[in-house]
């Protein structure tokens, strides 16, 4: 009697990529597309309709990043399985894809090969973590965490403000303002704002989609 096949679900926003995945996995023995979404509220339709077995996703998605997917789906069924495939490779978006509960995280520059080997992975029960993306992973989890206002600071640095701009925009002091720099320098063990606004970008700290949002 023959295997039934790994069922998918491939989430993905632009849609030449989306497509090709679709026909790439369509063609693979013990693999079969069950679905197909190009942003995150769709995913989660598509995945209670379907109940795949693995769902790959994207993590920059329209209308629900796929962060969020991942979390909200969770909730509702635990055993969901998830790889992020994905072009972003800073710790903060490991870190948080794999906390909402990702099985394993790919970058797009990755082989068929490994895809298939992945997919076939995770759904045995593995994780899977390729060497590159565990040492990124393994210096973010041995970094503080930012709090809320921090990350609010922090952001508003990556945007150019001076401590002035900073305080009149969060509404508060600049010494308020000071405190906070002094204190997210340290846990991005970093010496200054230049600094610390290349590291919030390369690691994913701040998205680079909310820089092109203008502050309210």
């Amino acid at each position: 009697m023959a295997r039934e096949s790994i069922r998918v679900l491939v989430v993905e926003d632009h849609h030449v990529v989306r497509q090709g995945l679709v026909a790439l996995l369509n063609v693979v023995e013990g693999l079969e597309v069950v679905g197909e979404a190009a942003d995150g509220v769709e995913a989660i339709a598509q995945f209670r309709k379907h109940l795949p077995d693995i769902t790959l996703i994207d993590l920059r998605l329209p209308r629900l990043g796929g962060v969020d997917v991942i979390q909200r789906i969770h909730m509702e069924t635990p055993q969901a399985r998830f790889i992020v495939l994905t072009t972003y490779d800073g710790d903060e978006d490991i870190y948080r894809a794999l906390q909402a509960g990702a099985r394993a995280y790919l970058l797009k520059g990755m082989t068929t090969e490994q895809l298939i080997a992945t997919i076939r992975a995770v759904h045995s029960g593995k994780l899977h973590i390729p060497p590159e993306i565990a040492e990124k992973l393994a210096r973010r989890m041995g970094a503080e965490d930012l709090t809320p206002r921090e990350f609010d600071v922090l952001e508003q640095i990556v945007r150019g403000k001076s401590n002035k701009g900073i305080a009149t925009e969060l509404e508060i002091s600049e010494a308020t303002v000071k405190t906070h720099i002094n204190s997210l320098l340290g846990k991005l063990g970093v010496t200054d704002r230049t600094q610390a606004a290349t590291v919030a970008i390369q690691r994913g700290i701040i998205p680079l989609e909310s820089l092109e949002k203008p502050t309210p």
